[in-house]
């Protein structure tokens, strides 16, 4: 019982991880864009 509700939390775990690490990197990516068009008006 403890084992799968632990292997539950560490699949929710890496999910949250991924959903970070995608929000992070998109973030990045627009605010790249955002200053690169500011530059080139």
């Amino acid at each position: 019982m403890s084992s799968a509700v632990m292997d539950a939390i560490t699949i929710m775990w890496q999910g949250m991880a991924g959903v970070m690490v995608v929000m992070g990197v998109l973030s990045l990516v627009v605010a790249g864009l955002a200053k690169t068009g500011k530059k080139d008006k």
